[in-house]
């Protein structure tokens, strides 16, 4: 099995509500685990998943807590655009996203200077950050020249396929 079929494997396992999954052969085995935990700093409606792995849960607010809607609070207000529209200009921008399930790192190395930071300007194909998975440090380069206009996920934290790393305001 190659590290394409892995990243595939996971990627599917993500999608789905198996817990556990161990796979068996003459030359390795392999088993990954879904963890999920839950951080009282996460706002109400939203969860926290850490792990290899996660799935998509929402947490439940007590009864009497709960927040309105958000499209009721959007009419209400009269207001004809959904919450949280970008702009025009935030359109334009490019986002990096993540090729795999991993741990993010904005930096080659603990104590060194980070790839990029916000304004700073990069070419297409220069390393953004790195995402550790099953202890291979994966290079993720931008994919358009331009300036780093935002960078979406702190240094440690675990993400997952396809979530926004970065957005770039290509030239």
């Amino acid at each position: 099995m190659d590290f394409n079929e892995i990243r595939q494997l996971l990627a599917t396992i993500a999608q789905t509500d198996i817990a556990e999954v161990t796979l068996k052969s003459d030359d390795f085995e392999l088993t990954v685990r879904k963890a999920v935990s839950f951080s009282n700093q996460a706002p109400l409606g939203q969860a926290t998943v850490s792990g290899v792995v996660s799935s998509g849960l929402t947490s439940v607010s007590p009864p009497g807590n709960q927040l309105p809607d958000a499209n009721r609070v959007a009419e209400n207000a009269g207001a004809s655009a959904p919450v949280n529209a970008p702009s025009p200009i935030e359109q334009r921008w490019v986002q990096v996203q993540s090729p795999m399930v991993g741990t993010f790192y904005r930096a080659p190395a603990p104590g060194e200077a980070p790839f990029v930071e916000v304004g700073d300007r990069v070419k297409a194909g220069q390393t953004v950050c790195i995402i550790e998975a099953m202890k291979l440090m994966n290079e993720i380069e931008a994919e358009v020249s331009g300036q780093v206009m935002e960078i979406l996920v702190q240094n440690g934290e675990p993400v997952e396929y396809g979530q926004p790393l970065m957005r770039i305001n290509p030239d």
